[in-house]
């Protein structure tokens, strides 16, 4: 039994916030009904190449674990069917610009009063108040402008993006983290909630110790490349065949490195303080003596003298990585046009109530005549008269 078994969930989102966080709740064992616009789906289902038989990466990668339901319903033979759906559902998660929805009389305000135990998330660039809230919400624009971009570089470059839409993502980790507790409060007060994520507000939660650094100092944090800003060495280093990463955490870590490195220079910088104090002159010692060796040589005896490092890998390198293979974070599930492909596995691990990779993400409608069949009891033939007029 996993946590979210007997939840159903409406998924009327797009893209990769939404689906991302009920991709989330899908794998911990909650039934997800993805509601897609009749023969376009998905905006992502058009993202690419690569495609595999016609059917995008892109979307395959957020999309496991669910069926797909076309309907338009903004048509009221479709509207009609999305309220039984509604009738039937714990949550509704949708990440339209705010006050669309409103307009169809399907934000949480209208459907609150029929439906008490609803749990309805809103995904949204700036949340659903504010002056800025009726503006659409981009992963590139909220890594700018949520500050993340003026700290990700090289000092004296330009901002970059990170290589994921980490807004997307993280506002997808909130929105599950905030259904989940809706329904743990339901289970206590008998009534549903509104959840309501900005985008702008999960960037600005990531910016944790930076944030505190500006809070501290009223000095916003610059770009470093990859440098920390309150631990040294904890960065990119260059061995003879390549890069790897070494994070002393602490003195007593420092004190482990400097025996592996044979460095003379351990008493002048014992303590993270003079470390910092005197960046400029350890970066070209750290330098010199490491490029003299392997990564693999590094690595081997930093590990085991208990320094964290490792190597700067590519997806390749990673996902040959035996320990990716026995957390079983790839697994191979049969799509019904491609046939067996691989998909990314649960990063949660419940002792007793895990979650798990049931089914390959869905084609463009597959579920539409099951559902509608199963769940609402209509027709057969019902069904074919409402695919000839494009209403599923």
């Amino acid at each position: 039994m996993a946590p979210l078994d007997a939840i159903t969930v409406l998924d009327l989102t797009r893209v990769l916030s939404g689906p991302y966080c009920t991709m989330l709740l899908a794998d911990m064992g909650a039934r997800v009904i993805k509601i897609e616009q009749p023969g376009k789906g998905d905006d992502t289902r058009g993202w690419g190449p690569p495609f595999l038989e016609g059917e995008s990466a892109y979307f395959l990668s957020i999309n496991r674990n669910k069926e797909s339901v076309t309907l338009n319903f903004k048509r009221p033979e479709g509207r009609a069917v999305l309220d039984r759906l509604i009738a039937k559902a714990d949550v509704l998660v949708e990440n339209f610009r705010p006050g669309t929805l409103g307009k169809l009389n399907l934000d949480y305000a209208s459907l609150a009063a029929d439906h008490p135990r609803l749990v309805y998330c809103s995904i949204s660039g700036f949340g659903q108040t504010g002056p800025r809230s009726q503006e659409a919400g981009y992963d590139a624009v909220m890594q700018a402008e949520g500050g993340l971009m003026s700290m990700t570089g090289a000092a004296n470059g330009p901002p970059f993006r990170l290589g994921v839409a980490i807004a997307d993502i993280a506002s997808g980790m909130f929105a599950a983290q905030g259904v989940a507790l809706a329904l743990f409060a339901r289970e206590r007060t008998g009534r549903g909630q509104a959840v309501d994520i900005g985008m702008l507000d999960s960037v600005a939660a990531l910016l944790t110790y930076q944030a505190g650094i500006y809070f501290a100092t009223g000095t916003a944090p610059s770009r470093m490349g990859n440098r920390h800003p309150t631990i040294v060495p904890y960065e990119t280093f260059s061995a003879f065949d390549g890069e790897f990463v070494l994070a002393v955490g602490n003195d007593d870590q420092w004190k482990r490195f400097c025996r592996v490195a044979e460095l003379a220079e351990e008493d002048r910088f014992a303590t993270n303080r003079q470390r910092i104090t005197l960046y400029a002159e350890l970066r070209p010692i750290l330098d010199e003596r490491l490029r003299t060796k392997s990564r693999g040589y590094w690595i081997e005896r930093l590990t085991a003298a208990g320094v964290p490092c490792g190597s700067v890998r590519d997806l390749e390198e990673l996902f040959a990585d035996p320990q990716v293979g026995a957390r079983e974070m790839v697994h191979d599930v049969a799509h019904a046009t491609i046939g067996l492909t691989r998909v990314l596995g649960t990063p949660l691990k419940l002792s007793h109530t895990p979650g798990g990779i049931r089914t390959a993400p869905p084609t463009l409608g597959q579920h539409t005549e099951s559902v509608l069949t199963r769940d609402l009891g209509i027709a057969g033939s019902d069904v074919e008269v409402l695919r000839g007029k494009g209403i599923v």
